[in-house]
């Protein structure tokens, strides 16, 4: 296993837990993680890189061991906590920057508020959640107010082997020890030593603020790196399967240098399905991208 680093730095006023692979002043690979993921998560794909990269993933505010917010979490924080992590560890050098789910939206859309700053976008099954019209506005408004009345909690767990055991029922792709792996990532032993989340659980939250696909084209359209978009063959439940064949070319034509791949064998969580795929994807797409 690749040996791993940690260290906390503030980014835009908040407190953030870093995870590093590789020596510094190797070429540098930022990977963004999910919802309700963590950095470290990508452990087994840094353990197929054959290259000696410079890894650096954050913990997004709210997930694993960075600061949670007092109130609920905007996406907008997350383009602002993105371009820090930047300034911080690439002020002078456009980023090769990977991002998967959640981590691929925010990827994908800082590329194109900054498209100077990123020099290879590839986005893991982060193409942006299903469609919304101003008619679901008003519920999802009355849901949300609904919501902040109770404090949102997490499951608890008697033990990691028990975590482990539902992330198996979850994915049953995933090895013993891969999920063992991941429920130690995910969670930690809390003051009843009973085994919980350690993600804000805030964010079960509905969000008030509804997605709007014309403004992530809009972003999307400004985006100059080449874009490589990888899709899971056995992908559930994701935004993007909502759309018609029309309206998925339509997300895919917003990148000016598109390019597309397709991994079988994985579902949504594809760095934990098939890590050694991902990582082979991520170094050859970059080495013709040079």
């Amino acid at each position: 296993m690749t040996p791993d680093r940690t260290r906390f730095v503030d980014l835009n006023g908040h407190r953030h837990h870093i995870r590093e692979w590789g020596a510094p002043g190797g070429p540098l690979l930022f990977l963004l993680h999910g919802w309700m993921d963590v950095a470290q998560s990508f452990q087994f794909v840094v353990d197929a890189l054959e290259q000696p990269w410079h890894v650096v993933a954050p913990d997004w505010r709210g997930f694993g061991r960075s600061a949670w917010n007092p109130g609920g979490y905007w996406f907008p924080d997350y383009y602002a906590d993105l371009d820090a992590l930047l300034d911080h560890y690439s002020p002078d050098t456009p980023a090769r920057l990977v991002g998967h789910s959640m981590g691929g939206v925010i990827a994908c859309t800082y590329a194109g508020l900054c498209p100077d700053r990123v020099k290879t976008l590839i986005s893991l099954e982060g193409f942006g959640l299903a469609r919304t019209s101003p008619a679901d506005a008003p519920a999802r408004y009355a849901r949300w107010l609904t919501e902040l009345r109770q404090e949102p909690r997490f499951r608890h767990y008697e033990n990691f082997e028990a975590l482990a055991g539902r992330l198996r029922k979850d994915n049953p792709r995933l090895s013993a020890d891969r999920a063992l792996f991941i429920a130690n990532a995910w969670a930690h032993a809390g003051a009843t030593d009973r085994i919980e989340m350690l993600s804000d659980p805030k964010h079960k939250r509905s969000n008030p603020v509804l997605f709007r696909i014309d403004e992530m084209i809009a972003c999307w359209k400004r985006v100059t790196a080449p874009t490589l978009w990888v899709f899971a063959r056995q992908s559930e439940g994701t935004g993007y399967l909502q759309d018609s064949a029309e309206q998925l070319a339509e997300r895919k034509a917003a990148f000016r240098q598109y390019s597309e791949a397709w991994i079988e064998e994985a579902g949504h969580m594809m760095h934990h399905d098939q890590p050694a795929t991902v990582a082979h994807l991520i170094e050859g797409f970059n080495a013709g991208s040079r």
